[in-house]
């Protein structure tokens, strides 16, 4: 299936939303004066996806994965890069240049609760802090909306105060499950974008 393309809302010109940003696929100027590129996720990404993996230190990779990972194996590879733009979609954030990935979004919705998904933003350690993962989850809220997808659910450790944090930027997060250092957590989707609005940290670069 090829990509669809991300709308636009056009809702304020002067500042433009993250979805508009990334619609446009202007560069992105983050917090701290870099720039990224969004686009959507293809089934031929399986390159940039290892790079992702590379430039992630163990610790980032044990809190992404729950379990300690030394590499993304054929098996992963091959659910990461099974989008449908549908049921599965996946954001990916490029350098400025559009060579190398720095941070990837996405949301896998539950086959038997079609207006639920698990979502995941995941930021290479180089990028954290910046503001990309506020608008990697900014740009997917949009997504999932515009396919149906109401709440977002995620499964993180319990000591993932930065992914509690990020989620909490959509609303407020209900905690489904408690297990053995996990956490599962239910947040419903705003309307539109997320609050406070990303585009407080962003802007088109020049």
């Amino acid at each position: 299936m090829d990509p669809v393309l991300l709308c636009c809302d056009g809702s304020d010109p002067s500042v433009p939303p993250a979805e508009e940003l990334v619609c446009r696929g202007a560069p992105i100027e983050l917090r701290d004066g870099t720039h990224v590129r969004i686009r959507q996720g293809h089934r031929t990404d399986r390159d940039l996806l290892v790079q992702v993996f590379e430039h992630l230190s163990p610790e980032s990779r044990y809190r992404r994965f729950l379990t300690p990972m030394l590499e993304l194996d054929d098996a992963a590879l091959r659910f990461l890069t099974a989008i449908d733009h549908h049921d599965h979609e996946a954001l990916i954030a490029l350098d400025e240049a559009g060579t190398g990935a720095v941070g990837v979004a996405r949301y896998v919705r539950y086959p038997e609760r079609p207006g639920v998904a698990e979502v995941a933003v995941t930021v290479v350690d180089d990028w954290q802090g910046r503001g990309l993962g506020t608008l990697l989850l900014a740009a997917i809220s949009t997504r999932a909306r515009e396919e149906g997808v109401r709440t977002f659910t995620a499964l993180m450790l319990a000591f993932n105060g930065e992914m509690m944090h990020l989620l909490r930027e959509l609303g407020p997060v209900r905690i489904v499950d408690r297990a053995a250092g996990t956490v599962e957590v239910e947040v419903a989707l705003p309307a539109l974008g997320i609050s406070p609005t990303p585009t407080q940290l962003l802007r088109i670069a020049a």
